[in-house]
């Protein structure tokens, strides 16, 4: 099956778990407040549906514009503009009847489910695969660092340890580029002395240009030959599998960003290559192409055989069921406290990180390529965070700008007027229309010219 085409079920999926499970944050607690739910749809039903069965009171039903889902709430203010039904006496089963704070609570219903949705999530995939990782302060001889355009610009280089950002400690070695977006100082250690350096203002926009070589910071390799092909030119030099080199043309080397420029250096040339093997140095003479390569595989198998040789640790934590409700919860919070830090720098111009907004193309290229069951499941409890975040932003037509206004009411005790709340409604929808062009704009700006 296409990549994409699976792409494209994993996206629909999750996007009907998530807009489904949503309303039903507002449905249920507008059921049990005895208000009125006119409809609830997955999906928007804009001149006809495809799918719709009354059961009782409501109208349950599949629209076909798949720009998200809704309740339709008797005596609400909201996408439906229904004037007529709110021009005439409120009637007790309406959501303009309810006390303040039951519209407070149905209202807040929806991202409250997302939140608690990314958690349940969180909490299975920690009972289900726990973690592994590669602990950070267990690489003793540092990042390599494969771009030096990139690792110029954040001021690291291979070798340096990463110590922290903004002064908190890096765990694994996976998080430190997550770290360094969302980041203003990065801590390192260089030569056993201990740098703090800016993370400059524009970091992610530089990656952006760069995208393919995004993942820049990486786990020295150590030039062990794994295997060496029938067309090598070293097929007959003496190479053995195993052989870990350590000397060329008299330069000391281990790992392969040290091996890297020497063969720059003597491109075309025969060189002495000392190497170990079974405990032993052995020497032999090899030959380098023109490309200054040795056109050997190098590197080891797996983490785990790097580990067994002493280049690193792999953390690997497994929690029982108890463990893992805290391990889910903490996993929720930090995802939505980076998403936040994401957002203020989207918000300010200098980052370039409004150029990284993305729309429903960007989301559906988180999916991995192939059914994952782990990867879909880690897919959708992020979007789900980042659901509950788009959704409670004070925006009117939005989750967020109806509870700004019942907290305005709670606090004044002063209702908005029906007509205000039209008028906010209409600019509410304009503010998502824009937003939404925006996002999406960028994805065909990406498609066509990046």
């Amino acid at each position: 099956m296409s990549p994409i085409i699976i792409k494209t079920i994993q996206f629909f999926l999750s996007l009907s778990i998530l807009i489904v499970l949503h309303e039903l944050g507002h449905f249920i607690p507008a059921k049990y407040f005895k208000t009125r739910v006119e409809k609830f749809y997955l999906f928007f039903d804009v001149k006809f549906s495809l799918f719709k069965k009354k059961i009782g009171e409501t109208e349950y039903g599949i629209g076909w514009l798949p720009l998200g889902g809704y309740v339709k709430i008797s005596g609400m203010i909201d996408e439906s503009m229904d004037k007529e039904a709110m021009a005439e006496e409120p009637k007790e089963w309406e959501f303009r009847s309810k006390p303040a704070w039951q519209r407070l609570i149905i209202m807040l219903g929806g991202v409250t489910v997302n939140f608690i949705l990314a958690v349940i999530i969180f909490i299975g995939l920690a009972y289900a695969y726990g973690e592994k990782y590669i602990a950070n302060d267990s690489l003793k001889d540092g990042v390599w660092i494969t771009d030096t355009t990139l690792g110029d610009a954040l001021g690291i280089e291979t070798g340096d340890k990463v110590l922290a950002v903004d002064g908190k400690d890096i765990k694994s070695l996976s998080s430190i580029m997550p770290e360094v977006v969302y980041g203003e100082k990065i801590t390192l250690e260089r030569n056993g002395t201990k740098i703090e350096k800016d993370i400059p203002v524009d970091f992610i926009e530089t990656i952006s240009n760069n995208k393919e070589n995004a993942r820049f910071i990486n786990y020295r390799i150590p030039f062990i030959i794994r295997e060496i092909p029938e067309d090598s030119q070293n097929k007959d030099s003496g190479f053995k599998a195993g052989d870990a080199v350590v000397d060329i043309a008299g330069k000391t080397v281990e790992f392969q960003d040290q091996v890297i420029p020497v063969l720059a250096a003597n491109k075309g040339k025969s060189v002495p290559v000392v190497v170990i093997r079974d405990g032993n140095k052995v020497t032999l003479n090899a030959k380098v192409s023109e490309e200054g390569k040795f056109g050997v595989y190098a590197g080891l198998g797996s983490m785990e055989e790097y580990q067994e040789k002493g280049y690193f640790k792999v953390e690997t934590l497994n929690y029982t069921f108890v463990e893992s409700i805290p391990a889910g919860w903490n996993k929720g919070v930090k995802t939505l406290t980076d998403y936040i830090k994401g957002m203020k720098k989207i918000f300010n111009p200098d980052t370039g990180a409004y150029k990284e907004v993305g729309g429903f193309a960007a989301i559906g290229g988180m999916f991995p390529d192939t059914w994952n069951w782990h990867q879909f499941w880690a897919t959708t409890a992020f979007i789900s965070i980042i659901l509950a975040f788009m959704n409670i932003l004070p925006i009117p037509a939005l989750d967020g700008g109806h509870v700004m206004f019942l907290l305005y009411e709670i606090v004044t005790g002063r209702k908005p007027s029906d007509k205000f709340l039209e008028y906010a409604q209409v600019t509410g929808f304009f503010i998502l229309i824009a937003l939404l062009l925006f996002a999406n704009g960028n994805d065909v700006y990406k498609l066509i010219f990046k």
